[in-house]
């Protein structure tokens, strides 16, 4: 019996509850997908698979099994397109997720960059406010705001980031500088929606913490609306560093409160480079990763990295 087959076999049918399906997958027929997956039932001395007439249903152990097949086959897979890629010049696609602000602000040129050594890597960058499954979800690497908590991840820490209130000289014109952050009460607030929707900034000096609820004058679920309306005069928003370093450079925002630390969660977070926790890391994604460590890591290569792209030397395609 080819065991490997066997588990191939029974993942897919967990997944799609559907033996002709698995058959077109793979080439066969559903008998001998149904025959394959008996047999290897036998060998167990386990039933996976609950099969009547009109459906087909995992029984517990059948549950369990598909969960660590999953990660079991993709490591298989992984080691051996790593094994492969070894013999080759870096290539292929690496998609690549990222919360809104980092992946706008910081990865776009970066990527540029990159493209420019390594020609045969294709970068997909898909954004969202919200961790992605790596496995699930097909992701190659994440860049996270927060350290990752679920098993069979590793991470990586690029820098430790700081939160800035903000506001533009437009809106403060006419307007009396917040000299405390009860002040704030007196200014129009743009709040990041986060689950809960409670509004608080907490803010630190000293060893001293003191918290603000405020009524906002607007929110949104995405920094980038909250940073266009800071800009454009709405009110006071609170944005990471890197996502208003700019802004601050040419003076169309201003820094609010600076000898407070603020947050609206905790003061630990960063900027971290997620990836699964596999035997071998592919070399596309090691290439990738280490590049944007290079540019970016630590407590100020980031806003580096924001600025006007360096004239690349002669010669500088690598891996071709």
């Amino acid at each position: 019996m080819d065991r490997l087959r066997a588990m191939e076999f029974f993942l897919s049918v967990s997944q799609t509850k559907n033996f002709s399906t698995t058959a077109r997958t793979f080439g066969v027929s559903a008998t001998a997908v149904s025959r394959l997956i008996t047999d290897f039932e036998d060998s167990l001395g386990v039933k996976l698979l609950l099969r009547s007439t009109r459906q087909i249903m995992l029984t517990e152990s059948g549950e369990e099994y598909a969960r660590q097949l999953e990660g079991i086959l993709w490591n298989i897979n992984e080691a051996h397109t790593s094994i492969t890629a070894i013999r080759e010049a870096p290539k292929g696609h690496l998609r690549v997720h990222s919360r809104m602000m980092f992946g706008l602000g910081v990865l776009p040129p970066l990527v540029a960059r990159f493209r420019k050594l390594y020609r045969d890597i294709h970068i997909e960058l898909i954004l969202s406010e919200t961790p992605a499954d790596l496995r699930r979800d097909q992701i190659d690497i994440d860049f996270r705001i927060s350290p990752p908590v679920e098993a069979g991840v590793k991470r990586r820490i690029l820098f430790r980031s700081a939160r800035y209130l903000v506001a533009a000289p437009v809106y403060l014109q006419g307007r009396a500088l917040p000299q405390k952050p009860a002040d704030l009460a007196e200014h129009d607030c743009l709040n990041y929606l986060r689950p809960g929707g409670e509004s608080i900034w907490h803010f630190s000096q000293a060893g001293q913490i003191e918290d603000l609820a405020f009524q906002p004058r607007h929110a949104s679920n995405n920094g980038m609306a909250l940073l266009e309306m800071a800009r454009l005069g709405e009110g006071v928003a609170l944005l990471d560093d890197y996502t208003v370093h700019a802004d601050l450079e040419r003076g169309s925002l201003v820094r609010l409160l600076p000898d407070y630390q603020v947050t609206n969660t905790t003061y630990e977070e960063g900027m971290y480079a997620t990836i699964l926790d596999t035997p071998m890391v592919p070399t596309k994604l090691r290439l990738f990763l280490d590049f944007v460590v290079e540019h970016v890591s630590g407590e100020s290569n980031r806003f580096i990295a924001l600025g006007d792209e360096p004239a690349p030397p002669a010669g500088d395609q690598v891996g071709g």
